[in-house]
């Protein structure tokens, strides 16, 4: 299978999505256990979800899983949060903090090399290519990083997580207004609640490619699967649910799509 799906549009706009596939190689699979093989830690329907808010809209998409490598993880394996539980690029464990595969069968340092070659290498080539193509056609580029996660896993964060988790590595990594219009349109979505910048602060994705005095722009935005899903296997999707966040998310895209923003000589 190709580790990435790409569908090209002609708008400033690039959707991101690392985390919503679920393959596996054989050869991998079988070394998981049975709490690895659940995939719980999946972003899940993130291309439903997203599928027809605004178009013309590129959209990079891993087809792998994550437990296979992370494609939002530094390739050099340093940590996004120091200090805090998270999990790594070959993760060890699930995001309760529980190990992932059969005793003895954890990747080596050659098989995580490996895997950076055939799978997050590539996701991140056609990234880069799209934004550069899209940057060469508008004088700048939009990546909006598209992201899901159970609304409690006490191993990551105390409480119940926000349903909209805005990330710009505290304005790191774009245009203030960026974030600005993300922001708004979560705050007059009166029926979710919202945070910026809180434990969800951007990945590795949304630090690496947001370089605004290169004209290129990253949010990230982490939604509550509570928002849109059943949160407990086989991981169904609610259109009901789905179909009260949806006009919040297409608003964001929307206004993002149609910023107007200064290109940095």
């Amino acid at each position: 299978m190709n580790p990435v799906r790409i569908q090209k549009g002609s708008n400033p706009l690039i959707l991101g999505i690392p985390h919503g596939g679920t393959f596996i190689p054989p050869e991998i699979l079988g070394r998981l256990n049975d709490r690895g093989k659940g995939l719980d830690d999946t972003d899940w329907h993130m291309a439903e979800l997203y599928s027809g808010l605004v178009p013309n809209v590129t959209t990079v998409e891993a087809t792998f899983h994550r437990y296979v490598i992370d494609a939002n993880r530094d390739p050099d394996g340093q940590s996004l949060y120091p200090g805090q539980n998270t999990t790594t690029l070959c993760p060890l464990t699930d995001f309760d903090g529980e190990p992932i595969w059969q005793k003895g069968e954890e990747p080596t340092a050659e098989q995580i090399s490996d895997r950076r070659n055939c799978f997050h290498k590539p996701y991140h080539d056609a990234l880069q290519e799209e934004i550069e193509r899209i940057k060469s056609d508008h004088g700048f580029a939009i990546l909006y990083d598209c992201h899901s996660i159970r609304s409690t896993i006490p191993f990551l964060f105390e409480g119940l997580l926000p349903v909209f988790n805005i990330g710009t590595n505290s304005g790191r990594t774009c245009d203030p207004l960026i974030e600005q219009l993300a922001v708004d349109e979560c705050v007059s979505a009166a029926s979710f609640d919202h945070v910026v910048n809180g434990r969800f602060k951007g990945g590795w994705t949304t630090r690496h490619y947001g370089k605004p005095s290169e004209n290129v722009h990253a949010i990230q935005m982490e939604l509550a699967q509570r928002a849109y899903m059943n949160e407990q296997a086989p991981w169904a999707y609610r259109k009901d649910l789905a179909d009260q966040v949806r006009p919040h998310l297409q608003f964001i895209l929307a206004s993002l799509n149609g910023v107007n923003l200064a290109v940095a000589s």
